[in-house]
């Protein structure tokens, strides 16, 4: 096996676990992922934000984030409104609000502390590089055909 064919299994292998904490968290949190990337992806952007934004920043599809957001709205958590002819606004309502702040709050606080305790230039170059990352993949994923 190549250093570089090793690196990408390491690689994947950060990715994966990564987003087994995360979903264990939400798991703790009683929540399903789906609601948890909702709230997470809210409460980042001070409780409102478009639907599609909610799919392009949680990498959920749009049916899910709809199932999702039925459930958060029988619940209380959240309004849609439209805001435009195909647009849709996601807003925390106060119930949802508090939801979050007991919830997706406390992992953006800890999110927070830990990337707050890494050197400013390794916190710049960490973004940077997945930045420069997910360009490349997104770039080269069209090139990709069945």
């Amino acid at each position: 096996m190549t250093q570089q064919s090793k690196q990408l299994r390491r690689f994947n292998r950060l990715v994966g676990e990564t987003d087994a904490v995360y979903h264990e968290l939400a798991n703790r949190l009683g929540l399903s992922d789906s609601a948890f990337q909702i709230l997470y992806t809210l409460q980042s952007e001070d409780g409102a934000c478009p639907l599609r934004d909610i799919c392009a920043f949680s990498g959920l599809t749009k049916q899910t984030v709809n199932s999702a957001l039925r459930k958060l709205e029988a619940e209380g958590s959240v309004t849609t409104e439209s805001s435009g002819a195909r647009h849709k606004t996601v807003t925390l309502t106060p119930r949802g609000a508090e939801l979050a702040e007991k919830t997706v709050a406390k992992v953006i606080e800890i999110e927070n502390e830990i990337l707050g305790s890494w050197p400013a230039e390794d916190l710049e170059k960490y973004i940077r590089l997945t930045e420069e990352f997910l360009v490349s993949v997104r770039a080269r994923a069209e090139e990709v055909h069945s």
